[in-house]
């Protein structure tokens, strides 16, 4: 009775292994199919966010270590400027000392449609919050080697500006904390207003914790079918964040990638790690492989980034010294007046006798 009671159970346990087998099976296709449809979709999702098929690095047009015969041999490909110095590590721009002006620069001109530039850098320093300057700038300019008040460069540029700002000139404002990483379009007219950190001129931009960060810090500039879109990484999460991205800007070819640095009253060290240039490579249309040329650089619908700057009023104490000083300066010119007109009459009175 024992055996029989144990062979059918062994039979069970036989079956129910099987369906168990098949059932498991089963769910395993079924994940497959899951995952296989999860895939093409993220596949197309990612096709949808990126227009480009794949990257190649440049290194002509790229800065990274190691940095042998950086501005100094003739096959470099990279001068540099003022008070840039190269180390085993960095390319410091400025040092932690005031009044210092300092910049790197492309020799070759620059001739590709679709790119991506890939920055790492650091910003530190002894100087407490706001109490440090001023930052830097990463160039794709016609003019090179040319030192200027916009962190290191010339005013009235020629090309798109990226500036990392450390330091809040206009503080009546309150509309953004620093640093803040922005970007501008120059025409060769268009001044950068450093009084009001850059708000008349901007495209577009965003907080980021860059000085004295723990983390290393990265900013990412792609520029595809006119359009240009600024990210930053400056938290460790390996996360690109969105910063800014517009559409319909206008980049000619033929200019140079640099990256300057100044340093005022205030100062820091602010140094280049790394400069990645990666051509994209891109489906286009052929209306969009028959694009003309253009000469000089400009966004589609300029006015919409234009941003107005009210000047601030007079205030309470202004406007009361202000009529004081107008009653005051009235009550004086009729005191002369009449001095005057007293003297005119008594000169009249001699005259008749």
């Amino acid at each position: 009775m024992v055996a029989t009671v144990t062979n059918s159970n062994l039979d069970r346990l036989g079956h129910f292994s099987c369906l168990y087998q098949m059932c498991h099976f089963r769910n395993i296709r079924k994940l497959a199919c899951l995952f296989a449809v999860a895939c093409v979709l993220m596949g197309q999702s990612l096709a949808d966010n990126q227009d480009f098929m794949e990257e190649f690095l440049k290194r002509e047009y790229s800065l990274a270590k190691p940095y042998r015969g950086l501005g100094f041999s003739g096959s470099s490909q990279w001068d540099l400027m003022g008070t840039a110095m190269v180390t085993p590590d960095h390319v410091r721009l400025t040092p932690d000392l005031q009044s210092r002006q300092g910049a790197v620069w492309s020799r070759i001109p620059f001739y590709l449609r679709d790119w991506e530039l890939k920055v790492h850098f650091k910003i530190h320093g002894l100087g407490k919050k706001n109490l440090n300057g001023d930052g830097l700038a990463i160039w794709l300019t016609k003019e090179r080697m040319q030192n200027g008040p916009v962190f290191g460069n010339i005013n009235q540029f020629t090309g798109l500006g990226i500036f990392v700002d450390t330091y809040p000139n206009a503080d009546k404002y309150h509309d953004r904390s620093f640093p803040y990483v922005s970007m501008m379009l120059g025409n060769g007219s268009l001044s950068y207003d450093h009084d009001h950190d850059g708000r008349l001129s901007e495209l577009g931009g965003c907080t980021a914790m860059a000085r004295n960060a723990i983390y290393d810090t990265f900013l990412l500039v792609r520029y595809s079918k006119n359009r240009l879109t600024l990210m930053v990484d400056v938290d460790g999460k390996q996360d690109w964040k969105d910063c800014a991205d517009i559409t319909g800007v206008r980049l000619p070819l033929g200019y140079f990638f640099g990256a300057s640095s100044a340093t005022g009253d205030l100062s820091d060290n602010h140094d280049i790690i790394s400069m990645k240039l990666y051509q994209l490579t891109v489906e286009k249309s052929p209306e969009e492989e028959e694009e003309e040329e253009v000469l000089i650089p400009s966004v589609d619908n300029m006015e919409y980034f234009q941003v107005e700057v009210q000047e601030e009023g007079m205030s309470g104490v202004q406007f009361f010294f202000t009529v004081l000083f107008s009653i005051l300066g009235l009550g004086v010119l009729a005191v002369v007046g009449l001095m005057v007109y007293s003297r005119w009459k008594e000169n009249r009175r001699k005259r008749f006798y």
